[in-house]
């Protein structure tokens, strides 16, 4: 099998097919940033983009990603390390507080403004409705969400 992740393809052995995404990421791969909160697929803290489109890697079997492009949080970032319009609205909102849930909230939002550059807060809400968070009450996520929108059409 290839995965690639972030850019980077990968080997994986063919016994491992099985095996979760989420523990190829952060033990083979040292790629942390991807959070394993629930392990059922219910809090959204492990999604990461396959092709583009939000999947829980806690649920997510290797052999379903063979060929396949993942992006997480860590393959964001410019070539120069500064961050992505999404992940800089986030703390400009102040959305980030205890920080667990954000890269699955960053990577969530990055696939609506994909398909929808600008929703509006029923549509966001319904977009990250999978992806739990105990600290902000989800108006800061929300407020984030429509300046990331924003920032990113330029306006």
């Amino acid at each position: 099998m290839i995965i690639e992740v972030n850019g980077v393809a990968h080997s994986v052995p063919d016994d491992q097919n099985e095996r979760k995404l989420i523990e190829f990421l952060r033990e083979d791969l040292g790629i942390r940033g991807t959070k394993n909160g629930c392990g059922i697929g219910a809090c959204g803290a492990c999604t990461v983009l396959v092709d583009m489109r939000p999947r829980r890697a806690c649920v997510t079997p290797l052999k379903k990603v063979d060929g396949l492009k993942v992006l997480t949080i860590e393959g964001l970032s410019g070539p120069d390390g500064s961050l992505h319009p999404v992940q800089q609205a986030f703390i400009d909102a102040g959305a980030i507080q205890c920080g667990f849930c954000t890269p699955g909230m960053v990577l969530t939002t990055l696939a609506l403004l994909q398909v929808n550059p600008s929703p509006d807060r029923e549509e966001i809400r319904s977009a990250l409705k999978g992806n739990l968070c105990r600290c902000t009450g989800y108006q800061q996520i929300v407020d984030a969400v429509q300046l990331a929108a924003s920032r990113m059409a330029g306006t």
